[in-house]
Order: structure tokens, then sequence, then C-alpha cells
């Protein structure tokens, strides 16, 4: 089975596609922003990257998000929530951790299934 890396960089690729499964990297939003911003524009990364390889967020089989302070967790899950396709949500797990960088507070790494 090949191995397709997209956008790949020096250090990462933005996803890598073996057989019908696409692992994205981990997607985050912008340094500052509060907790709900962040989410909606790691997400709508998530949306670009999948359109990409040809998956949709109704594909993604599993998600871990990642998050600076755990306390952000219930103002985080509505974002998450009305981003979802609510007929196929994904295997999810939420922990907290020491982001790459001291104004992040959201990331998450997504598997996908490839198809429509």
């Amino acid at each position: 089975m090949t191995i397709q890396r997209i956008e790949p960089g020096v250090r990462m690729s933005e996803a890598v596609i073996h057989g019908n499964t696409v692992y994205l990297s981990g997607q985050v939003g912008h340094e500052g922003d509060d907790i709900q911003t962040q989410t909606r524009t790691a997400l709508a990364e998530v949306d670009r990257v999948l359109a990409k390889v040809g998956s949709h967020k109704s594909r993604i089989l599993q998600a871990t998000i990642w998050l600076a302070d755990i306390a952000d967790f219930e103002v985080m899950n509505p974002v998450w929530e009305a981003w979802i396709d609510p007929a196929n949500p994904p295997a999810r797990a939420t922990g907290e951790a020491r982001l790459a960088a001291p104004g992040l507070k959201f990331e998450v790494i997504v598997v996908a299934a490839l198809g429509d």
C-alpha cells in the first residue's frame, strides 16, 4: 500500500494517507484568541484538509482534543457540537496538555476515512 503525504514540510505533513485512511496533523487556532475562536479556526482547518483529500467531517473516525486548560472543556464543547455531523459523531477523547505555544488553548488531531 502506498503512503501519500499532503502538504509535507520539514517537520511534518499536514496529513498522511495510507489505504483509505487519512491522518491529520494537529490543528490549532491563532494564539491569543479565546477558546471558542481557536476551536472554530482549528475545525475550519480540519474541514479544509479533509476537503483537499476528498473526505468530510462526516467521515471522521476519531478525534483527540487537547486543551491547555481543562476548565475550557464546557466552553469548547458547544462549538464542537455545532460543528460535527450529528448523524456521524466520531469517537473522541479530550485531555489537558501544555501546547506548543503559550497562547494556544485548543488542538485537535483527526483520523478519517476517505470517500464521499
